[in-house]
């Protein structure tokens, strides 16, 4: 018996013919196509052989994803880039028009905080209205930016309210890990929050193009899941943080005991490595769940003041094993995570802006990021007294170093 999204955990059937008619109706629309989610779910899309507009307010990472060219590093997404450009089956527009032919619709806008952490809702108000101008009936939108609680409930209200019931709307959050989003979309479950039973139906039918299993449920339990799962890895993050910190204050090898916990403990596999925890997501997303709590998030609020002061904090412990205001010192790695392009949010910008108030001099380096500010490796390496690792990228594993170097993640001896 085919199963319903009423029910909480359950696979989806295979697409009936009825579901397929539905989908090949037009060509799949995902605006902020050319972002790192929107690209390689439409890459995903278009190697299932399914016709891709990819919609983006950037001429630029327009323009790049025409000629076949990535905007940002993506594990294997290049070769499939230059294939489904070829054959017509992904195109990048900046025309919006393209959204009045699709069969379905698919936002993956992002969905920033103000300076107070809380999460600018009216922004994305002011996007979605903009594109429910161009929906036409009986077309599948389906919201996959991460939102606040209750964000899809109400706007299937507004939509009834306004006469406009006949859209369907479905809430289908992201779980990828950045530059590994093809090998996952391929590998993971997906959550599907229907507005309605149909549009649960359609959007599973959508997904199941491209992954393996779905899993239906309520739009707010959709909504919170996408919050639960960022703000858990924050906190685990937190907690090695908070660990090394201590280490660090009673002069033990934080590393030394990490190891030795791990060691055929099952128990504590999944106990992390201390680093800096960053990104444009994981604070961003534990910050909402704190204030759709009405602000009472203690442990949020606590992994926060960790995470974001281990910075500081490391720059305490060098001032009193190094004279810093005598040294040159270089900052190797400044995306926020190894072997990444991307800066957004990362807490190498924050330790540079301390380190520049503390050494004689600082060069900082990045063989991925492209920021024309920072400083050849070779210079680095050859004029710095002292180096710090702020993002363990894997070029920097076979490096001979003749300077000290500090590693919050001990994945690089100096």
């Amino acid at each position: 018996m085919k199963p319903t999204p009423d029910q909480a955990l359950s696979s989806v059937p295979q697409i009936q013919p009825d579901d397929r008619k539905m989908l090949d109706v037009g060509p799949l629309a995902i605006v902020g196509g050319c972002g790192h989610v929107g690209l390689p779910l439409g890459l995903a899309f278009a190697r299932k052989g399914y016709q891709v507009d990819l919609i983006d307010t950037s001429t630029e990472r327009v323009a790049m994803v025409n000629r076949a060219e990535m905007p940002f590093h993506e594990d294997d997404a290049l070769p499939l880039l230059k294939d489904t450009i070829q054959s017509g089956l992904l195109k990048a527009t900046t025309d919006p028009t393209a959204l009045e032919d699709a069969s379905a619709i698919i936002v993956t806008i992002g969905t920033p905080v103000d300076e107070y952490l809380d999460p600018s809702v009216g922004e994305f108000d002011r996007s979605m209205n903009q594109l429910l101008q161009r929906v036409r009936p009986g077309q599948l939108v389906v919201l996959r930016s991460t939102v606040f609680p209750g964000v899809t409930e109400r706007l299937a209200r507004q939509l009834e309210q306004s006469g406009r019931g006949d859209i369907d709307l479905a809430y289908c959050p992201e779980r990828i890990v950045q530059g590994q989003s093809l090998a996952e979309l391929e590998r993971l479950p997906q959550l599907i929050g229907g507005a309605t039973r149909r549009a649960a139906e359609r959007a599973a039918a959508l997904f199941q193009l491209i992954t393996p299993k779905i899993i239906f449920l309520k739009p707010i339990e959709a909504e919170l899941a996408k919050l639960f799962c960022n703000a858990w890895r924050y906190i685990n993050f937190a907690i090695s943080n908070q660990f090394y910190v201590i280490a660090q204050q009673f002069e033990a090898d934080f590393h030394r005991i990490h190891q030795a916990l791990r060691e055929d403990y099952p128990r504590m596999q999944s106990f992390a490595r201390p680093g800096f925890a960053a990104g444009p997501c994981l604070l961003k997303d534990t910050m909402q769940l704190g204030a759709f709590n009405h602000g009472s998030f203690v442990l949020g609020q606590a992994a926060m003041m960790i995470n974001e002061g281990l910075p500081y904090l490391l720059v305490q412990h060098l001032k009193r094993s190094y004279p810093l205001n005598e040294m040159t010192v270089g900052l190797l790695g400044m995306a926020f995570k190894p072997d990444s392009d991307d800066p957004r949010s990362s807490l190498s910008y924050k330790l540079r802006k301390v380190l520049l108030l503390e050494c004689k001099q600082l060069l900082c380096s990045d063989p991925l990021v492209p920021d024309p500010e920072l400083t050849p490796l070779p210079e680095v390496l050859e004029k710095a007294d002292l180096l710090v690792i702020g993002t363990p990228h894997s070029c920097y594993k076979g490096l001979s170093f003749r300077q000290p170097v500090i590693d919050v993640t001990a994945t690089i001896r100096g």
